[in-house]
């Protein structure tokens, strides 16, 4: 099982809030998508932002958060706004 800081986007402060949510390694970041994820994240930690969203999005594809295309930033931006509702 590889570490989660071996991926791309994911820091030490990012491990440990996945750690604590129960997502241990990358394969299991990977299995549990960037949604899901996110969604644990944010029932744990209210003050996660889009931009969480959009770099663990990255992590799993192996690619900067900021280089997600416009398509994928909406549909995690129309997600992150469901989950406020």
């Amino acid at each position: 099982m590889s570490k989660l800081t071996s991926m791309m986007n994911i820091g030490r402060e990012m491990e440990k809030k996945l750690i604590s949510v129960g997502i241990k390694s990358s394969e299991e970041l990977i299995e549990t998508g960037a949604k899901d994820a996110f969604l644990k994240l944010k029932q744990k930690y209210p003050n996660v932002c889009l931009v969480h969203l959009y770099t663990l999005e990255g992590a799993i594809h192996g690619t900067e958060y900021n280089r997600l295309s416009e398509n994928k930033k909406k549909e995690l931006k129309e997600f992150s706004d469901y989950l406020k509702k």
